[in-house]
């Protein structure tokens, strides 16, 4: 594909039922460790005790390791601002069920945190606590014993569901169980062929990309959750704001939490680190175009470092609510209509620890920490981090001229610049998932390091690609080494600079970039 560049600049910067779950006894709240911390080592030694009895039940069993995954599989949001609430009630009911097979009344979830200690906690790669253990080759040698031993379970459970959750499952694509089970497989009726990238299966010799060996995050997901991508992704002073999406601590508003993100925005802390480390646990971009490890696809559940993943997540909304009450401002949306929306919106696939199905739970039963009775130790990230914002910050367009849209830098903003970047995204199975940002490179420039003066960041494409072509948006918040920072820093007077954005890749198969803008907060 033919990628574009664009030029980019402005005139100047202004500074930017019941509860689906019993109520809880009036206890203490639970605590979620760091991975890496005493206490959250021996919280990991009760989660494998857990998962080495939850892969042992029957496949028809709600706790079945598998069957906890497949909840993902077929509800998970991504690309909208469902995404943190819908996670929240998530790894909460797994966290609860957990507990209960450890036999621990006080575990809790640890959290991984990755812009701390960019590798991989040691302690995930022993036993269950790695998909590539062999107390999970039962299931996964091949796709055929997967199948084997999963399909009719799911059929079962399929016939088991109601007239709403059907209705859910078309939203996602999943009219039939086959069209369900083709995700899983990767097979694509349309070409008659299976698509190894697509498949949700991993296989239990490549079902994850990080070894003992090989623990480091590689160097642009470390670049991706650094303090450079994760405090900026704390500075929006909105729940969601859809008239400046950079303000937004949220990905789109979308009209169910099962809309594709075809034509949405990812939030920075979504599009960044989240699905920079979903990919590179994966495997993306050394084993492209697939197969990948869990964690790339929507089975990415199956791996355990997902929980503590998510839990960082988690947490990180936590932090940007505390900084949002230091600063005084909302921690949801103020507008009714809005907020009834955000709160109304039907969770139907969560099970509880006593393998109940929740069939009237909703997103506004998760929205607060106390539905599940948590707090986390301190991390890297505090709010003081992150309430230096800057509000009605100004928006800068690019217009598109040809191959390239032109705008002129006059003022050095002083606050954290973003790139607002849309292109369109292939369905071709083949594609990259990644692809590097660059500003002001020499042309053909296309490897770059983090550390490299025309690096602008990094875009990452979570799980594999629904339907038609279709344009998504990322918000990336540019580095404060590069070296157009520095130059609009030494700006005086009437002195412009121009901003060469693209998109590239090692094979040259990066998208055009269709729109920016940038903006400061």
């Amino acid at each position: 594909m033919s990628r574009r560049a664009f030029i980019a600049g402005s005139t100047c910067l202004a500074g930017s039922l019941s509860l689906p779950f019993k109520a809880m006894a009036q206890t203490a709240p639970a605590i979620r460790y760091e991975a890496n911390s005493p206490q959250g080592q021996q919280m990991l030694k009760s989660y494998a005790v857990a998962i080495k009895k939850m892969l042992a039940l029957p496949t028809d069993h709600p706790h079945n390791w598998f069957r906890i995954a497949f909840i993902h599989y077929m509800d998970c949001p991504h690309g909208n601002w469902w995404f943190y609430v819908w996670h929240r009630g998530y790894i909460g009911y797994v966290e609860q069920i957990i507990r209960h097979y450890s036999g621990n009344p006080s575990f809790a979830l640890p959290y991984w945190d990755w812009t701390a200690s960019p590798q991989m906690p040691d302690m995930m790669f022993e036993g269950v606590l790695t998909p590539t253990d062999s107390a999970y080759g039962e299931m996964t040698q091949n796709i055929e014993t997967f199948t084997q031993s999963m399909q009719p379970a799911l059929q079962r459970y399929w016939q088991s569901l109601n007239s709403a959750q059907r209705e859910q499952l078309k939203h996602r694509g999943y009219q039939t169980f086959d069209q369900f089970w083709n995700g899983v497989t990767g097979y694509d009726p349309e070409s008659g062929q299976y698509i190894p990238g697509n498949a949700a299966f991993a296989t239990m010799p490549t079902s994850r990309y990080l070894s003992r060996a090989n623990p480091n995050l590689d160097a642009k997901t470390a670049h991706a959750c650094s303090p450079q991508v994760v405090v900026p992704g704390l500075k929006p002073t909105r729940f969601y704001d859809g008239d400046n999406m950079v303000n937004s601590f949220c990905s789109s508003k979308t009209n169910s939490h099962n809309h594709h993100t075809g034509g949405t925005t990812f939030s920075v802390l979504e599009g960044q680190p989240h699905n920079q480390v979903h990919n590179n646990i994966g495997g993306v971009p050394t084993w492209n175009p697939g197969p990948y490890g869990n964690m790339t696809n929507f089975l990415s559940p199956v791996d355990p470092i997902f929980f503590l993943h998510h839990a960082n997540m988690d947490r990180l909304w936590e932090v940007w609510e505390r900084k949002q009450q230091v600063i005084q401002e909302p921690t949801l949306p103020t507008d009714p209509v809005a907020l009834r929306q955000l709160k109304e919106e039907p969770f139907l696939f969560f099970f509880n620890a006593q393998g109940d199905p929740i069939l009237n739970g909703k997103a506004g039963d998760y929205l607060s920490t106390s539905a599940f009775n948590y707090v986390y130790a301190p991390g890297f990230i505090d709010p003081a981090m992150a309430d230096n914002v800057t509000r009605n910050a100004a928006m800068i367009q690019g217009t598109i001229q040809g191959d390239k849209a032109n705008v002129t830098l006059q003022q050095a903003p002083g606050k954290t610049l973003f790139a607002v970047i849309t292109f369109q995204r292939s369905t071709d199975p083949s594609a990259p998932r990644q692809f590097d940002i660059t500003l002001n490179a020499p042309e053909g420039k296309m490897r770059l390091t983090p550390e490299d003066p025309h690096f602008a960041g990094i875009i990452s494409l979570f799980g594999p690609a629904h339907g038609k072509a279709h344009d998504v948006t990322f918000i990336v918040p540019i580095p404060q080494h590069n070296q157009v920072i520095q130059q609009l820093q030494q700006l005086k007077g009437n002195q412009s600079l121009q901003l060469k954005f693209d998109l590239t890749h090692d094979q040259n198969t990066a998208p055009a970039i269709k729109a920016l803008h940038i903006q400061a907060l």
